[in-house]
């Protein structure tokens, strides 16, 4: 086992804590990676901290759909040609690119930021609700595409009860996708039948 007293190097030390510290990486495999790492051209090693710098100096989120970008729109709403009457509402950044690569989506997106789950402590307000009901009106489909667990159900009810008062149409993904699916994991293909054949929500 790795122990504190056993590193030839303190930033070797440093950026084995600083690795391992990401979700899913040991300190084994940490330590692995910082190696690969010393094994490149300096200029290399230096290029990997610019981008990882980057994502605190040079990311945004869009102001409209809360989605990680380069200025204060993102590539998407600023798109005249989707149709922004139609908002496909997920938990996560993830969630948007694994639709984008179905390429059979053309609305826009509103990112919550997670989802409902008291036993995390996240609640209604830790979420972009807020900031979604500001963009439904009568004219607008929004398409509740959140996994089919408990807490995802539990989004889009809550989601339902506060969009509804505008008169917006409500939808659901067709369900091609299992019982708390994630849509990360799900194929290009089942995730795309599942946006085209879209069903009325019904709470």
């Amino acid at each position: 086992m790795i122990s504190a007293d056993n590193y030839p190097s303190t930033a070797l030390k440093e950026a084995v804590e600083a690795i391992s510290s990401l979700p899913g990486v040991g300190k084994r495999s940490a330590l692995r990676l910082a190696l690969h790492l010393l094994k490149q051209p300096a200029d290399k090693i230096h290029r990997f901290s610019a981008a990882i710098g980057g994502l605190a100096d040079s990311v945004h989120y869009c102001k409209t759909c809360m989605m990680v970008s380069d200025g204060d729109t993102c590539s998407i709403c600023a798109d005249a040609k989707r149709d922004h009457d139609t908002i496909c509402v997920v938990e996560s950044v993830r969630d948007v690119m694994s639709i984008e690569a179905t390429g059979q989506y053309h609305g826009v997106y509103h990112v919550l930021g997670g989802i409902i789950s008291p036993i995390a402590g996240i609640g209604p307000s830790d979420l972009t609700i807020k900031e979604l009901v500001e963009r439904v009106s009568a004219g607008t489909e929004v398409i509740l595409a959140l996994s089919g667990d408990v807490e995802g159900e539990t989004t889009s009810f809550y989601i339902y009860r506060q969009i509804a008062p505008s008169g917006c149409k409500v939808t659901t993904l067709a369900r091609g996708l299992g019982f708390g699916d994630d849509l990360e994991y799900a194929d290009s293909m089942t995730l795309g039948r599942s946006i085209t054949n879209r069903q009325i929500f019904k709470p």
